[in-house]
């Protein structure tokens, strides 16, 4: 072999060996930063949400009971009305003389009556004496009988020709909020017919909604004992709290075939009147009666498969993988159905860094508690 060619294959060595040794040994692996704490234990309701409107308690359609021309309106439209407050007034006069018509013809029969109540009573004590035959009483006695019944029938139409005057007056049945007019005055009334305003309760005012058949059949199990008891928070299309309270008040009788939803309504205070029937809002009912709860933040619930897991740190910061079953948020934390005791340390932060088995730097912290919504 040429000299030159054992010169450069020594220098080939030499550099490999070199390059060799100059590598280093990689560090070890550190272990991954995580963030650990006990779950949350409190006293917890679970509580179902639904979407419906608002309903009046009352409602009223104001109609005249009896013809006539409409002589005064006694509201201004969208007004608050107590009971009895005046809201229509029908032309009286046409009233007040047919009054005036019963009442003369009563006193005319009753006055009939009496002249023939007292020949029957003196021929009733003639007819003893022969002085007055039985026939002659018997025509008497009839006659009285009739007179009696013309003033009984005549006392009726004077008691009509009162209650047509009266209803000459149309007043709030309840109190609520009146419509708008629908007539307006010197305008003919029609009895029973003619819509004049609409009236409908304020407070407490109801909420009605549409609740599954599977919900029901849950809460009806679970509150055998207080169905329909159950306290209601509802909040507006604008509002972000459920601040305005109320009172489940009845589910209905049926189950509809079609949807399988069966409706319920609830009853909510409403002493300011901002509440109008027609409004939506969303409202949650409590579905469960309190309990010892244990909740997390949703962030720390892990995906494996169809399971839901979380990341449980063991005595020697090695990692585990624990299945849990879900409920419902409450406050913006998870409830843990079941799965773990409360003493847990579970970790909270960092979960993508994690791998069931190997050991983590764990920092505890405490979960913050948030209030229950």
């Amino acid at each position: 072999m040429p000299a030159s060619r054992v010169y450069t294959t020594l220098l080939l060595l030499v550099v490999v060996i070199v390059s060799g040794c100059s590598k280093t040994t990689p560090p070890p692996a550190t272990a991954p930063k995580v963030t650990v704490a006990k779950p949350v234990l409190r006293k917890l309701s679970d509580w179902d949400d639904f979407v419906g409107q608002f309903e009046a308690v009352k409602e009223v359609a104001i109609r005249s009971r009896v013809n006539g021309y409409l002589a005064e309106i006694g509201f201004t439209d969208g007004a608050l009305v107590k009971a009895g407050d005046l809201l229509f007034r029908i032309d009286a006069r046409p009233f007040e003389a047919a009054l005036d018509q019963a009442r003369s013809h009563v006193r005319s029969v009753e006055a009939k009556f009496n002249n023939l109540r007292s020949e029957r009573d003196r021929a009733r004590s003639l007819v003893a004496s022969q002085a007055v035959s039985q026939e002659e009483f018997d025509t008497l006695n009839s006659a009285a009988l009739g007179a009696e019944s013309d003033l009984a029938e005549a006392r009726a139409a004077q008691r009509t020709a009162e209650l047509n005057l009266g209803f000459t007056r149309i007043t709030a049945p309840i109190a609520g909020r009146v419509s708008s007019r629908r007539i307006d005055v010197g305008n003919t009334v029609k009895a029973d017919d003619t819509l004049l305003t609409t009236l409908v309760s304020v407070d407490p005012i109801r909420f009605s909604f549409q609740a599954s058949e599977a919900m029901y059949l849950r809460y009806k199990r679970q509150n055998a004992a207080g169905m329909g008891t159950a306290p209601v928070r509802i909040r507006l299309q604008d509002e972000t709290a459920n601040a305005r309270d109320g009172r489940l008040e009845f589910f209905d009788n049926v189950i509809s075939a079609g949807s399988g939803t069966i409706r319920g309504r609830a009853l909510v205070n409403n002493p300011d009147g901002f509440l109008v029937p027609g409004m939506f809002g969303h409202l949650q009912l409590q579905g469960t009666v309190s309990y010892d709860g244990i909740q997390l933040p949703d962030t720390a619930v892990a995906t494996r498969g169809a399971q839901r897991i979380v990341y449980v740190l063991g005595s020697d910061n090695t990692v585990s993988a624990r299945p849990i079953e879900l409920g419902p948020l409450n406050g913006g934390m998870r409830v843990i159905r079941s799965g773990l005791t409360g003493d847990e340390l579970v970790i909270v932060s960092g979960l993508q860094r994690v791998v069931p088995g190997a050991k983590v730097d764990a920092t505890t912290t405490t979960i913050e508690v948030p209030a229950q919504q």
